[in-house]
């Protein structure tokens, strides 16, 4: 594949985790004026956004399963004018149980899209890239934070929240265009991301257990940060939306920095980055009262939590025990399950404790899954070599070789021991074997 149709490929993609990750959060920044104009509650609205999560995590993994013999391009394409249409309705509809209905037909795309994205992706470039396109594909979630919802807030105030669903329309179905014209025909199991590279099923779970609970404690301090920067910060109402842009751009700066140390060393960059997120929470709650150490702070957490959401990216196609689109689905379902869990305690603590108490827990959350982590690298055994182990046969001609003639007793040793190997690459029911050529002896 030519590197500008690949080039142009990978653009679209991540325009579309620019468009999903948009829609998904519009309902936030448009909260009351849809409620005026549908004639209900503001909870009500926020439960667009609740049962749009709820819906990514259930059908993220049944439904990657029921479409894994799709070709990419067909899919991903069927999934874009899908989001188009529902997105579509979202704006037109007149009453809330339609919208309803066309969050959820939109959820259900998404669902799919993030657990496809990304091996599609990876088979545009060669092996050695995988980190830095990986990156890019994300980043496109990150723009959307840090620059899409604002930009469809700010719309949405002054032309009317339809009209920010409809621009997204619009911005979808040039998207989809893109990817349908240059994304390649793939099937899913061909190409060298159709499955891990290195498939080890007890890293890939410690990656959805850390996915939970980082995400949770990014979360948890996340959703009350404008809380956080009025009543403990010393800020403004009207600075929060300045604070929060300065921790978009930080996002896009870490996930664009990530990409190189993803190839070189991907779970040195997934500690690295719940590491950072975990201090910068932590100083966060110790000088969080001092109000440029809090800016700063904020930004830092932005940047590294938007670091780890591409190294989970990274990983899964490393890792994963089988198909690789079955395993990003299962690590996205994850992440939501994550975003559910930090928002509900985060809610529970900030009544009775305070809204430091969120950042706190949110700290914490993240330390338990650098703990989780490095208790996993420390007790997993290394592979040794077991004694009496023979060399292990690969090619022909590269066996020991018996000179002389051989007794009856050894010609019946006809299979050596097997050669030592770790747990993770033993394939069951396959051992080396070793015939030694036993001549006559007259």
């Amino acid at each position: 594949m030519r590197r500008g149709r690949a080039a142009g490929a990978l653009i679209g993609l991540s325009g579309g985790t620019f468009l999903y990750t948009t829609a998904e959060a519009l309902p936030i920044g448009l909260l009351l004026p849809m409620a005026g104009d549908l004639a209900v509650s503001p909870p009500q609205v926020g439960m667009l956004v609740t049962a749009y999560g709820a819906v990514v995590m259930v059908a993220s993994v049944p439904l990657t399963a029921l479409v894994r013999g799709v070709p990419r391009r067909r899919l991903l394409s069927a999934l874009l004018a899908g989001f188009v249409l529902s997105t579509a309705v979202t704006a037109l509809t007149s009453t809330f149980a339609l919208l309803l209905v066309a969050r959820m037909v939109t959820a259900t795309t998404h669902a799919l899209f993030w657990a496809v994205v990304v091996p599609a992706a990876a088979e545009l470039f060669r092996p050695a890239l995988r980190g830095r396109v990986v990156a890019v594909v994300f980043a496109g979630g990150t723009v959307a934070l840090a620059l899409g919802v604002p930009a469809g807030t700010w719309l949405g105030d002054r032309a009317g929240w339809r009209a920010s669903f409809l621009a997204t329309a619009g911005l979808g179905a040039v998207v989809f265009v893109v990817v349908a014209a240059l994304l390649p025909s793939t099937r899913p199991e061909d190409g060298h991301a159709a499955r891990g590279a290195t498939p080890d099923a007890r890293r890939f779970w410690l990656l959805v257990a850390m996915a939970v609970l980082a995400t949770a404690g990014a979360i948890a301090a996340y959703t009350y940060v404008a809380l956080f920067v009025t009543e403990v910060s010393g800020f403004s109402p009207a600075s929060v939306g300045a604070i929060l842009f300065a921790r978009g751009i930080a996002s896009v700066l870490g996930i664009l920095a990530i990409g190189a140390l993803l190839d070189r060393s991907p779970w040195l960059a997934l500690l690295t980055t719940v590491a950072l997120q975990s201090a910068a929470l932590l100083g966060l709650y110790t000088f969080g009262q001092r109000p440029s150490v809090s800016v700063g702070l904020i930004a830092l957490a932005g940047l590294a939590f938007a670091a780890f959401t591409a190294t989970l990216g990274g990983l899964v196609l490393q890792v994963a025990p089988g198909r690789s689109d079955l395993a990003a689905a299962t690590v996205s379902a994850a992440v939501n399950v994550g975003i559910t869990a930090g928002a509900f305690v985060g809610g529970l603590a900030l009544p009775s404790h305070g809204v430091r108490a969120t950042v706190l827990i949110g700290a914490l959350l993240g330390v338990a899954a650098l703990v989780l982590a490095l208790g996993e690298r420390l007790i997993r055994p290394a592979p040794r070599p077991s004694r009496g182990a023979v060399p292990e046969i690969g090619r022909a001609g590269t066996g020991p070789r018996r000179p002389g003639p051989t007794s009856r007793s050894t010609r019946r040793m006809t299979r050596s021991p097997p050669t030592a190997r770790s747990g993770r690459d033993r394939v069951p029911g396959a051992e080396p074997s070793l015939r030694l050529r036993n001549p006559r002896v007259g």
